[in-house]
């Protein structure tokens, strides 16, 4: 592929292009909408200053600034600034409260375009990795604005046709890549908005060609109009496991993760940068054109944050549990896995006790099994948990209902907490295994090493100080048709079990507890690999039977590279890792693999040791980030250790794809 990329005298006429393109409908043909220009997604075809070589000389420093959100605030992330050289020319960390950034650039000579990347921890701790763009510098214009938002990362890959953290890792040699997507950006983000029109018609964006989506200078993460384009899209750039980079977008509150429109990137590039007759809409390759509403929940979602507002009044005043729950926040509280309004309120005055505050709530998605006209009953939502310093210490998740304003009043109303009213959480995820030796090589005699699968995670107790176990047994029906049993083994999630019918089972203690390998389990096909896979797990719970339905976030994926799996620093054949360690206790750096993998976050690390009767394991939580060390309590063993030791590293990536890596000690 070799885009075609214009000039800065070629713009004019493409703004006058994209003018007539806002005066069409839906516009799914988009014959008007290639070659770039035009204001409407943040870029500016005026004068720029550049010279011949395509650098923007400034009287005065630039500056740039802007907010990185997905609906909720990005709380301390960091932002980075290449020019199209790949020169790094700026850096910044967002505010935690509003997640809003500003920097002066490093240099007043730029090569445009800007490439913006901001990679934090969204309010349910899942990482986030998201960029945007400057298209044209104007030196006229030294004050620039740039959101980073699921939209603006949308905007980009279509400017780029590639996921853009690759992009932006090696820009230095992407210059063919970036130099197109200054020309391609304003149509790009002209064709997103004719992906989500009907979530602009729901929130009365009527004049679509005003709505920048890219640096809107009036924007704010606060439930306003376009913050809420960003609570209800859930919107990625994912490659799927044919090894294609595709924009995936969808209704957030459909309870199934099946992407609703698929849009090919490198496909939809080529259409984008066309001087005419650009095609975008070709690119899309699923039945749906435009991502499905769900209005009734819209409506009631810009006082979203009143809830959290109230909490955190409450906790203010240093509220007891006996507040928390009698508050009319938590009126019709119901449960949440399996926990009560009780340990509810109880959570929420332990944050009273020690200052903690709520941030503004993130929609998650839909606790109900059916949308009905639109409506979710229970909204899943998440907040950060900060002290005043505005550093995050922990993630608030829990389901909230809305409830009208009592007759005669037709309009207005409360959110109110209500809880998911499961008995207990259901997870899968795809799952990658690497299996290495003591210092750090891959173990040969695992066929084959990394493998995959899927991990089925079913909370087996509560989560109180003392456990209390939900249930004995359990089975999880895949998309093929075949079931898998699991079983009890007195930990926080149920083990798949190997005799069927048990209903007490003894731990392995690896992976093999929860994730079923592919190469190794004949039932685990193509239908169980593929985004929005469903699986169906049954149990009975209470003494009264139950049926959930939950969905792989992601594609499996067919291959995975090494530096994806955590790794510890330092590990080398002359410096292996020890059995003997485990006895007096040490710590643990991983700061060079997770400075390469901003987009992923270590989730779980494990100690374990095998060869006596019952597996030894130990689960440590590893800090949040930026982070990257952990200290491992010594353990209490035997002298020598005759015990075979392991060490278990554990990831999730921004996607829901989770890795992990075995490291086998070096015995005494």
């Amino acid at each position: 592929m070799h885009p075609q990329s214009h000039s800065a005298a070629a713009l004019p006429g493409l703004k006058a292009g994209l003018i007539l393109l806002s005066s069409l409908t839906l516009g799914l043909v988009l014959s008007a909408c290639g070659g770039g220009g035009g204001g409407s997604s943040g870029t500016d075809s005026g004068g720029t200053g550049e010279s011949a070589a395509g650098v923007t000389t400034f009287a005065v420093t630039p500056t740039l600034s802007g907010v990185a959100a997905v609906g909720a605030p990005l709380s301390n992330a960091q932002i980075k600034v290449i020019d199209a050289a790949g020169a790094a020319v700026g850096s910044a960390t967002t505010q935690p409260s509003d997640g809003s950034y500003s920097l002066s650039l490093s240099s007043k000579s730029l090569k445009g375009p800007l490439l913006i990347q901001t990679s934090g921890l969204d309010s349910s701790g899942n990482p986030q990795v998201l960029h945007s763009i400057v298209p044209i510098l104007d030196a006229a214009k030294p004050a620039m604005v740039a959101h980073v938002t699921p939209l603006s990362q949308a905007i980009v890959a279509l400017s780029l046709g590639s996921e853009p953290q690759a992009v932006f890792a090696s820009a230095a040699a992407s210059a063919a890549l970036i130099a197109p997507a200054a020309s391609a950006a304003s149509a790009a983000g002209e064709f997103v908005k004719t992906l989500i029109k009907t979530q602009l018609t729901d929130l009365k964006i009527t004049n679509t060609a005003t709505l920048n989506l890219l640096s809107d200078p009036g924007f704010v993460a606060n439930k306003s109009a376009q913050d809420l384009l960003l609570e209800v899209l859930r919107v990625q750039v994912a490659r799927n496991n044919k090894g294609v980079d595709q924009l995936l977008i969808s209704n957030k509150l459909q309870p199934t993760a099946v992407p609703e429109v698929v849009v090919g990137l490198a496909a939809a590039q080529i259409e984008l940068v066309k001087a005419t007759g650009g095609l975008p809409a070709n690119a899309i390759s699923s039945s749906l054109k435009l991502a499905s509403t769900s209005k009734a929940t819209l409506d009631n979602l810009a006082s979203l944050d009143e809830l959290s507002a109230g909490l955190n009044n409450l906790i203010a005043q240093g509220k007891l549990a006996a507040d928390f729950s009698a508050s009319a926040l938590l009126g019709t509280y119901e449960s949440h896995n399996a926990g009560s309004k009780a340990d509810l309120a109880a959570r929420l005055a332990a944050y009273a006790a020690n200052k903690r505050q709520l941030g503004r709530l993130m929609v998650l998605g839909c606790a109900d099994d059916v949308l009905t006209g639109g409506l979710c009953k229970r909204v899943m939502v998440a907040a950060t948990v900060s002290d005043s310093s505005g550093a995050v210490l922990e993630y608030f998740s829990d389901a909230a209902t809305f409830t009208k304003a009592a007759a005669p009043a037709t309009t207005g109303g409360k959110w109110s907490l209500i809880g998911n009213a499961r008995k207990l959480d259901i997870n899968v995820y795809p799952v990658s295994v690497l299996d290495l030796a003591a210092d750090g090589a891959v173990n040969s005699a695992t066929k084959p090493n990394p493998w995959v699968g899927i991990q089925v995670e079913m909370q087996a107790q509560t989560s109180a100080a003392t456990p209390v176990k939900l249930l004995d047994t359990a089975t999880v029906q895949m998309p093929s048709g075949y079931s898998i049993p699991f079983a009890y083994c007195s930990r926080p999630l149920l083990c798949i079990s190997y005799t069927p019918g048990a209903t007490r089972v003894t731990p392995i203690g690896s992976i093999a507890d929860s994730a079923l390998q592919q190469s190794a389990i004949g039932w685990l096909g193509s239908a169980e690999s593929q985004r929005g896979a469903k699986f169906v797990a049954a149990y009975t719970s209470g003494g009264a039977a139950e049926t959930r339905s939950v969905f792989l976030p992601a594609d499996v994926p067919a291959d995975t590279a090494r530096s994806r799996f955590p790794s510890l620093d330092a590990i080398t054949a002359t410096a292996p890792l020890k059995a003997a360690a485990l006895r007096d206790g040490f710590t643990i750096n991983y700061a060079t693999w997770a400075a390469a993998n901003p987009d992923m976050r270590l989730i779980s690390v494990r100690t374990l040791l095998t060869g006596g009767f019952v597996p030894l394991l130990v689960d440590n939580a590893p800090p949040l980030p930026p982070k990257t060390a952990l200290a491992l309590p010594g353990l209490s063993l035997p002298n020598p250790l005759t015990l075979s030791a392991e060490i278990w590293l554990g990831a999730q990536d921004m996607q829901g794809r989770r890795f992990y890596t075995r490291y086998a000690l070096q015995a005494e």
